[in-house]
């Protein structure tokens, strides 16, 4: 599953799934459009994890759930806690990330 959030709702979002996977980005941020499809691909591989992307600059109480301070950050969640975070433009970095759900 791949949604869009358009309210700040990422928190109950991660309480209500085991696995949560997130990108962190911002219209303007030309790595983040480059790494979007890359997330969505890994969706459509992964339907046991619930994956969500983050407009960082539009939903400031979803930001707070990780450490963002450069775009794309992404951000994975098991058990409604924050496992793991990178900042990021390589797919094999994104990956090795995502490893950590499993």
């Amino acid at each position: 599953m791949y949604l869009e959030l358009t309210e700040d709702t990422l928190q109950e979002l991660v309480a209500q799934h085991e696995k949560v996977a997130v990108q962190y980005g911002a219209t303007w941020c030309g790595n983040c459009r480059i790494m979007k499809p890359k997330f969505k691909k890994l969706a459509s591989e992964n339907e046991d994890v619930a994956f969500y992307y983050v407009d960082a600059e539009k939903l400031p109480e979803s930001r707070k759930l990780a450490k963002v301070d450069n775009l794309p950050t992404f951000a994975v969640f098991k058990n409604g806690q924050l496992v793991n975070q990178v900042q990021t433009n390589q797919a094999e970095s994104l990956n090795t990330l995502f490893s950590e759900l499993k």
